[in-house]
């Protein structure tokens, strides 16, 4: 349990998961090994932000900031 009782990955199968979702990859639960990860906000709203990502199965949580890099397809530095 994490904190205020809320069931979290813990930070290896977190990063795991993370690095999957901004790779694009099929998201599947580190804990369970079930394909039931729900994202929010979904995949197509790529605006910079905080990304949540609860497993329907087990119901551990991961969060974290989506970089305005990563969200955009073109790098502004690049310009």
């Amino acid at each position: 349990m994490g904190r205020r009782g809320i069931k979290e990955y813990r930070p290896a199968e977190a990063l795991v998961l993370i690095a999957a979702d901004r790779d694009h990859k099929v998201l599947v639960c580190p804990s369970c090994n079930t394909p039931t990860i729900d994202r929010t906000p979904a995949l197509t709203d790529q605006s910079a932000g905080r990304v949540s990502m609860t497993c329907a199965k087990c119901g551990r949580s991961a969060s974290y900031l989506l970089r305005a890099s990563l969200a955009t397809p073109e790098d502004p530095r690049r310009q």
